[in-house]
């Protein structure tokens, strides 16, 4: 039978803006700064204890090229002898470093894994293709790997290759999601976040990265309003378009991670259980609508769980779009108060890799502070797929 998977520990770098204050720090060191901090924070482990790192990273055209999880290992200051492993399933690559990892736990060929996921979008270099034939006659072109598709196969079918923000346009008219309710959707994002650091719900989550002065996440504007958000135009459809800078997530740089282990980890970092690990779900749909995959994946991991919607007292969706997020929770039927209650994308930031493991952190914590017992952790993927993990609190 399967061992019970737990999450033991989560910690975070705060994110910066596209070109902000961690622009100048490369990927790998901040995946290793994460790595490093959650050995620290475990009493009792001793590094050769760890049985595998998983990262998660969505470029890899950067510094964060050759399997990123071993290079952070090594740059942590771990053992050679700990093996480790990059997972790229695009936006959803942490959370499915988590879900690689848990099933690791869960068969017994491991008891103690570190798990993340970093991003530099600031730092994510331009590509230039080689040419068919030597000495070729015409210009050549580079080409941006921050975000998108890039270098498209020409077979592939039109549809599927819109830009993120057309098929959150889609989307949008097709789930009669609207301009207004977008927009409150990302006020509230903005508020959330600014009153959760008020409060200090992420003291001790997140933790500053060194010769860097930034204490807080640098997207979040609790400066802004309705008026502002209104006030911005369209960003992908300029006639009827209502995506726009203001209701999307940004680009962003940061890193985070988790530790997982099986129930004898206990012993081994010297901490208890903050969580466990109950429930899995993949899903794919038509690439154009990957915002709402999602809905799927989440409905699966109840289902594995054996929980249903009225049990889940918190949720935390990763909010690429507004669009995308409020399709999803009207199509779960679920109270918008329990979603992304500290704040969600659209303020923290999204850097790629890292955003799966922040939303499953962020959700063992929040099921703490509001004393419920399940949670959903789920994330939308480019290309049309979205992962899923619910969480059960041990401490109610």
């Amino acid at each position: 039978m399967p061992t019970d998977v737990y999450l033991y520990d989560a910690v975070r770098t705060p994110f910066g803006k596209y070109g902000g204050a961690l622009a100048g720090v490369r990927p790998d060191d901040l995946a290793a700064h994460v790595l490093r901090t959650l050995v620290e924070r475990a009493p009792a482990l001793e590094p050769d204890r760890v049985d595998e790192i998983v990262l998660g990273n969505a470029n890899g055209a950067g510094e964060d090229n050759r399997n990123v999880a071993r290079m952070a290992g090594l740059l942590a200051g771990l053992p050679t002898s700990v093996p480790a492993t990059t997972v790229n399933r695009l936006c959803g690559s942490s959370l499915d470093a988590a879900i690689v990892a848990s099933r690791q736990i869960a068969i017994g060929e491991a008891d103690v894994v570190l798990v993340g996921g970093v991003e530099s979008m600031s730092r994510a270099p331009w590509v230039l293709p080689k040419p068919e034939k030597a000495y070729p006659a015409g210009d050549a072109t580079l080409v941006s790997t921050t975000l998108g598709w890039r270098l498209v196969n020409p077979r592939m079918n039109l549809e599927w290759t819109v830009p993120n923000g057309e098929a959150t346009e889609l989307l949008a008219i097709r789930q009669q999601v609207s301009r207004e309710s977008q927009d409150a959707f990302a006020l509230r994002s903005h508020q959330a976040a600014a009153r959760a650091w008020e409060e200090g719900f992420y003291d001790g989550l997140v933790v500053g990265v060194p010769g860097v002065d930034l204490a807080r996440d640098e997207s979040i504007r609790p400066d802004t309003s309705l008026a502002k958000l209104a006030a911005l135009k369209p960003a992908f459809r300029k006639q009827d378009g209502t995506v726009t800078a203001g209701n999307s997530s940004p680009l962003n740089d940061g890193a985070s991670a988790v530790l997982l282990g099986s129930p004898s980890a206990e012993e081994i970092v010297g901490r208890p259980p903050l969580a466990r690990i109950a429930g899995r779900g993949a899903a794919a749909n038509d690439p154009q609508y990957f915002g709402f995959a999602p809905v799927e994946a989440a409905n699966t991991a109840l289902r594995r769980a054996g929980i249903g919607w009225s049990d889940v007292g918190a949720v935390e969706l990763n909010e690429a779009f507004a669009a995308q997020t409020v399709a999803c929770i009207n199509a779960w039927g679920v109270d918008p108060g329990i979603v992304n209650a500290h704040g969600g994308a659209i303020a923290i930031g999204h850097p790629l890799g890292a955003s799966g493991t922040r939303v499953l952190g962020t959700l063992a914590r929040s099921l703490q502070a509001a004393g419920k017992r399940w949670g959903v952790a789920a994330i939308c993927i480019g290309v049309g797929q979205g992962l899923a993990v619910v969480l059960e609190n041990l401490d109610t």
